[in-house]
């Protein structure tokens, strides 16, 4: 069953948060819901209030799927494109080979164009997004504190269950600020011993976010329960050894000193835990699949109780149009957004590859639209590779539980095994002495043979970083992970790999490498005098 903490919990309302930013949105009293005086003063609240840190991966305000939201709408962005999943997937793959987009919405030609600045709307959305998740996971630890729940009476069992909840709020703040530092570098840094509104946030270095990471990390999985063993759709032990190791394979990126050896250490610590590969590669992206034992964590949705405009309604909708039937992705219309580009497609060597997910109207990317003067991609849907890959189907075939065909069941798999097998090749395969290179073939060629049902006639015969390259680059479609793999293998701003329309050149152009991060948003830099923008912004 998927987790309780989301199918069942009345979410109560928005705690105070205590980060200042762009028009003191986040350092006031919310929009709605109750304050920390009423919330914290009973035992039985820190549930739910833990349930919120949570849902703030997968919705996007107190009613869903829009009408009370969590960021102001008018400020900042508009409440259906700021669902975290929603906004994190434009920045990850829209600027990549992976995806386009027909759609004209402010910021989204300008992200496949690589061409974004401090005020594209979905740089700032998803950076808001992170600093409304810390605000709430800070308030939680803070009034979880051992001295607080003692001042107010607690049971010594209370006590426990609440310590427990705090370390989970912990791991919530780990993974938000991880994007922060994966995507915009030099950030600021607000932790629970700050006082609410005291002053304004300091920046800290991306290597120091990092190291302050890693200890956090190595904190919480000595504290966290034992893998396999929370309730689904919460974390264990298990979601810090895997983000630890997905720090680890980015290091080099993240602090210039490349950790090779413990990316593979921790990535093996996951795989020794008990998971599975499953057995179909698209059951990863059905409704059913929180019965997976590939999924580490996940985040949840629901088409009745966790309703929003992003999310998996986002990604099964987003792809749906031309001549595609929405029935057979479990939704009642698609949105004729969202494709690829043939670069993308030609990294698949052939169609048996359970992979190979694509739907085309027998068009591709080479249309051109001329507008004031310069070729751009052309906006008619139909024009390119369509992915059929995210459904509102069960394995079995049935549609999800929202009888409009709306919303959507399927969970998103943000770490899965079939990833800790591969930054286990990739690790060993660029540091030999990071593990065993008989172990890391063997687990990329499990992986290729999962993706050609079993067959193991498939399988590569060496340890070569270019087919983990490939391995990735299909394994991990439309999973919001292309732009951090390009920048760490050195593809993402130069001319050695190119895609169409990269740098909002027809066959592709290099772009300048302060594209590798995104900027702090100006309205934030206006606000706090403590920030310094990354440079080339």
């Amino acid at each position: 069953m998927k987790s309780n903490l989301f199918k069942s919990l009345i979410i109560l309302g928005m705690i105070s948060v205590s980060l200042t930013s762009c028009l003191n949105d986040l350092n006031r009293e919310p929009f709605y819901g109750l304050n920390t005086s009423v919330v914290y003063e009973d035992p039985a609240n820190y549930i739910h209030v833990l349930a919120k840190c949570y849902s703030g991966f997968a919705v996007s305000g107190n009613q869903g799927p829009s009408g009370k939201p969590d960021l102001d709408p008018v400020a900042i962005i508009d409440e259906g494109f700021s669902q975290y999943t929603r906004v994190l997937f434009n920045l990850q793959e829209l600027p990549t080979d992976a995806a386009v987009c027909g759609w004209n919405d402010p910021g989204i030609p300008e992200l496949h164009e690589m061409s974004w600045s401090s005020a594209n709307q979905w740089v700032k959305g998803m950076y808001y997004r992170i600093y409304f998740n810390i605000p709430i996971c800070n308030e939680f630890i803070r009034e979880s504190s051992d001295g607080k729940m003692s001042d107010r009476g607690f049971s010594q069992e209370d006590q426990a269950r609440i310590r427990d909840y705090r370390y989970e709020a912990r791991f919530v703040r780990a993974l938000s600020y991880y994007h922060a530092m994966d995507l915009y570098g030099n950030v600021p840094f607000v932790d629970e011993n700050a006082l609410p509104g005291a002053s304004l946030p300091k920046q800290i270095s991306r290597a120091d976010l990092f190291a302050w990471l890693e200890t956090e990390l190595k904190d919480l999985e000595n504290n966290l329960p034992d893998a396999r063993t929370n309730e689904y759709g919460r974390a264990d032990k298990a979601c810090a050894w895997f983000l630890l190791a997905k720090m680890y394979l980015n290091a080099g990126v993240y602090t210039g000193t490349p950790r090779w050896a413990d990316a593979a250490a921790y990535a093996k610590k996951v795989i020794d835990a008990g998971y599975t590969l499953e057995p179909d590669y698209t059951h990863l992206f059905m409704t059913d699949n929180n019965n997976s034992n590939e999924v580490i964590f996940p985040v949840c949705f629901d088409g009745i109780n966790t309703q929003t405009w992003g999310g998996t309604t986002f990604l099964v909708h987003g792809p749906v149009g031309g001549s595609m039937k929405p029935s057979d992705f479990g939704i009642a219309s698609g949105w004729g957004g969202y494709r690829t580009t043939s670069a993308f497609v030609s990294l698949f060597a052939d169609t048996n590859d359970s992979r190979y997910l694509f739907y085309t109207d027998g068009q591709d990317l080479s249309v051109n639209d001329t507008v004031n003067g310069a070729v751009v991609l052309s906006k008619t849907f139909t024009d390119g590779w369509g992915i059929a890959k995210w459904k509102n189907l069960s394995s079995t075939g049935v549609p999800g539980s929202d009888p409009t065909g709306t919303q959507v069941d399927t969970d998103i798999p943000l770490f899965r095994l079939a990833d800790a097998y591969l930054m286990y090749a990739e690790a060993v395969a660029r540091d030999g002495a990071a593990g065993d290179a008989g172990l890391a073939l063997q687990y990329l060629n499990d992986v290729r043979a999962r993706a050609y049902h079993g067959d193991h006639s498939h399988d590569y015969a060496s340890l070569d970083l270019e087919n983990i390259f490939k391995e990735r680059s299909m394994e991990f479609q439309w999973e919001a992970q292309r732009r951090t793999d390009l920048i760490r293998w050195g593809r993402f701003t130069s001319g050695s790999y190119l895609w169409p329309w990269k740098g909002n050149v027809e066959n592709g152009t290099a772009v300048d490498d302060h594209l590798n991060i995104y900027p702090l948003p100006i309205s934030d830099l206006i606000a706090n005098p403590n920030l310094v923008q990354n440079p080339g912004y």
